[in-house]
């Protein structure tokens, strides 16, 4: 027996609501739940609520309960939805009549022949092509009349199914699928005042949806990490974009978990994401976060060891740099955070003391980082701070089995208040190094690298002074 069924999920207020999990890339997974009815046999069922970018084989159609046995026979998918230049198209060849109003607004007919209706299959529709009275135009010559649609037609992108049951069965029926133009992102706003290292941060996630669906009273999940996806299909989510921001009451909080090898964010309340719609909502929120600023002069960062001994006495003679200011802060509970960040922008402003007012003063990436990591962000580079890097010495020719090299670093700060400036420099030469002589005490950062941190004066300068020695035996 085989009967024909429309799901009473096309109906609103029958079928609950959608519960969506966003992903960083672009995509996510939908999960409908919509009454189905199986007859004895066979039965033909279509769903008119999927999106327009459904990986239809990613398509699950299963019983949660687990109570009714049923099979897929066979599964389409349709987005071909009917239009004016889909139809024009299936009517090529032949003709019709086009309405046409004169400007007193009165109607009469014209006959034409469609030579092309214009359709592209996955793309924009191109210029009909009409011929009426033996003459050919690129135009329509008034608006198209056509036949009843037939029973093919479909007006929005819909799944249909064959399915098989043994038994006749009524079952609220759980439909998952992976589909596009669906995404998430994290933003961070961090504030601080004109001076100290004492900062307010407030994070956003941001939803996007250019999925060609609303999702009404939709639960939503977020997964934050980076998830393998094979040849995944190129986001249309930033076009046309409408933006909504929803703040979040005191006490709807968006709580989190860890999730296989990932961190899973839950929105407190259904919200309604409507196609071509972006929504920001807030997820974090802490005060008085210590970041304090940090300034760097890295005078050669091209210079890398490259595993071997470097006897070109060019290599690293001279760099300059301008003084890279960063911002970091660790986090943890002790300094009001210790949640699992996700990846976003950070943007950072500043308060002017005169007037009040935010100033914006320099934003960059945060990847995802776990509790109890400090985070370290470029922010720009000082405008009153200078930095020089000179080679005043070297020692070393292709028949020794040594080198020595002395470096003068020099700091300008022309800021009213003294600063410390850590001073980075690579030891690109070969493995086997150790300072002779220095002038400032060192840290030892790694097995190439060493940085000095440097008081300079207001309005002063000083020298850092090193000699190094490599032995290539």
């Amino acid at each position: 027996m085989k009967t024909a069924l429309i799901f009473l999920g096309l109906v609103p207020g029958l079928a609950a609501a959608p519960a969506l999990t966003l992903y960083h890339q672009g995509f996510a997974v939908v999960r409908e739940r919509v009454p189905l009815r199986l007859a004895a046999g066979e039965t033909d069922a279509a769903f008119a609520g999927v999106t327009a970018q459904v990986e239809p084989d990613s398509v699950v159609l299963r019983d949660p309960a687990g109570k009714v046995d049923f099979r897929v026979l066979e599964q389409s998918y349709r987005a071909d939805v009917v239009s004016q230049a889909l139809l024009l198209t299936l009517h090529e060849g032949r003709e019709l009549d086009f309405l046409v109003r004169d400007r007193d607004a009165r109607e009469h007919t014209v006959r034409g022949k469609v030579i092309r209706g214009g359709h592209q299959p996955g793309g924009e529709p191109v210029a009909p092509i009409i011929e009426v009275e033996g003459k050919v135009r690129f135009s329509l010559p008034g608006e198209p009349l056509f036949p009843a649609l037939g029973g093919d037609g479909v007006l929005r992108p819909t799944l249909s199914w064959r399915l098989a049951s043994p038994a006749a069965a009524d079952l609220e029926a759980e439909l998952g699928y992976v589909t596009g133009g669906l995404g998430w992102q994290a933003a961070y706003n961090l504030v601080a005042s004109e001076q100290g290292d004492l900062l307010d941060l407030v994070g956003w996630v941001t939803l996007s949806n250019q999925s060609g669906q609303t999702f009404a009273g939709a639960t939503i999940k977020l997964m934050a990490g980076d998830v393998a996806r094979v040849a995944p299909r190129p986001s249309r989510m930033n076009r046309g974009r409408e933006a909504v921001m929803l703040a979040m009451a005191a006490d709807g909080a968006v709580t989190e978990k860890a999730f296989d090898e990932f961190r899973l964010y839950a929105l407190p309340r259904p919200v309604t994401l409507r196609d071509r719609e972006t929504k920001q909502v807030e997820f974090l929120r802490a005060t008085a976060v210590r970041a304090p600023v940090l300034y760097v002069f890295d005078g050669a960062p091209g210079m890398q060891f490259s595993g071997g001994a470097n006897r070109d006495p060019g290599f690293g003679s001279q760099g300059s740099a301008k003084v890279a200011v960063f911002r970091e802060f660790r986090n943890s509970e002790e300094n009001r955070l210790g949640v699992p960040l996700p990846k976003g922008r950070l943007r950072f402003y500043r308060q002017d003391a005169a007037d009040g007012r935010l100033e914006f003063t320099g934003e960059n990436e945060l990847d995802h980082t776990p509790r109890n990591e400090l985070v370290r962000v470029r922010t720009g580079d000082a405008f009153d701070l200078l930095g020089e890097r000179i080679r005043t010495q070297y020692n070393g020719n292709n028949r020794q089995e040594f080198a020595e090299e002395e470096f003068e670093i020099r700091l300008r700060n022309r800021k009213t208040s003294a600063v410390t400036i850590r001073v980075v420099e690579r030891l690109y030469r070969g493995g086997n190094w150790r300072l002779t002589q220095h002038s400032a005490p060192f840290t030892r950062r790694d097995a190439q690298t060493i940085d000095f941190d440097v008081a300079v004066p207001p309005d002063g300068e000083t020298v850092v002074t090193y000699r190094v020695r490599y032995d290539w035996r």
